[in-house]
């Protein structure tokens, strides 16, 4: 089984700065993408921003220019840098790891973490 943690969501002020993490542990072969996703109340989940194993990254256009996804491979982590934040950048944020599982099967997974809550006051 992997396990995703992750840790630091917050209440801010609008213009303010946050860094969201994501560890993902357990019986890990490979880690591909990973990336974070929000859901606004009463929205679908949609894509915040992802990064490859080779460090290619894609980012929503409502985050461009002020969001930057990174991942540590050593650490199995996955991180959010949100600056500039805004009022409707307000949602739970989840991370997504996607690799494959060591021993004994080296079955791929697809993995989320519990969310972080944002809130960006105006």
């Amino acid at each position: 089984q992997v396990q995703l943690v992750e840790s630091g969501g917050g209440l801010v002020q609008a213009g303010e700065s946050l860094r969201l993490s994501c560890a993902a542990s357990g019986s890990i072969f490979r880690i591909n993408a990973m990336g974070w996703y929000r859901q606004a109340p009463g929205k679908q989940r949609v894509l915040v921003a992802t990064i490859t194993k080779d460090s290619n990254t894609n980012y929503a256009d409502s985050v461009k220019g002020r969001f930057t996804v990174s991942r540590d491979n050593a650490k199995n982590t996955v991180y959010l840098q949100m600056n500039s934040l805004k009022p409707e950048d307000t949602a739970v944020y989840y991370c997504n790891v996607q690799g494959f599982r060591g021993i004994p099967d080296f079955s791929p997974f697809d993995s989320w973490g519990q969310g972080t809550q944002v809130t960006v006051s105006s």
